[in-house]
């Protein structure tokens, strides 16, 4: 009789086994994932770059009727950036500035601070891992050193400089991508002796490359 008992304990132990199962894979700890809004910008939070910077000087007259004519002109850009988010950047960059006119070039070594909003559809959104291009838009604010030629004088050689920009970069990896632009350049009045109340702008075209790590 114990025997006949005993093989019938020994039976019901795998159904005992199966039915733990499923409590034993509820203990299971999942593996915690990046958050989405962070998920390409905790892998690669730095980049720096380097652009061609191709400019058009808007012509100006003042409230005298006196005038020069902008000229257009080029320069070379260096930045570095910092992701906050997969969508959000501030970036630091340096311009050697040359604002030519037909009677005056004003050169300036300017600073930039640049918050950039990138049109990535990244984690929390994308259907795809890859996404090769990414529009973005921002704007930036600094100041510019600057200097004049031909003997013009400036009253203010620090002169605070804003600007908005829109583009897309064109990402090959995770570490390499191009960068194609527009950004509309604004510097506060210098106080050139030429031509009162000038303010130079102009519309810059960029064309770059950055690396990410």
């Amino acid at each position: 009789m114990k025997f006949k008992y005993m093989l019938i304990a020994i039976s019901m132990i795998p159904m005992a086994a199966n039915a733990a199962i499923p409590y034993r894979t509820e203990q299971v700890k999942m593996p915690t994932t990046q958050n989405d809004d962070e998920a390409f910008a905790s892998m690669h939070r730095f980049y720096i770059g380097g652009a061609y910077n191709f400019a058009m000087w808007n012509s100006y007259t003042n409230d005298k009727g006196l005038s020069i004519t902008g000229k257009n002109s080029y320069n070379f850009e260096g930045y570095a950036g910092i992701r906050v988010y997969d969508t959000f950047r501030i970036e630091a960059n340096y311009i050697r500035t040359n604002a030519e006119y037909n009677k005056l070039t004003l050169t300036g070594d300017t600073v930039f601070l640049n918050a950039i909003w990138d049109a990535r559809i990244d984690s929390m959104y994308r259907l795809f891992r890859s996404q090769y291009f990414i529009p973005y838009v921002g704007m930036g604010a600094g100041l510019s050193w600057n200097s004049a030629d031909n003997g013009v004088k400036i009253g203010t050689k620090i002169s605070p400089v804003v600007a908005a920009m829109a583009g897309i970069g064109i990402e090959f990896n995770e570490i390499f991508a191009l960068d194609f632009g527009y950004r509309y350049f604004y510097m506060f009045n210098p106080e050139v002796d030429l031509i009162s109340n000038l303010n130079p702008t102009s519309h810059q075209f960029r064309a770059g490359a950055r690396i990410s790590f």
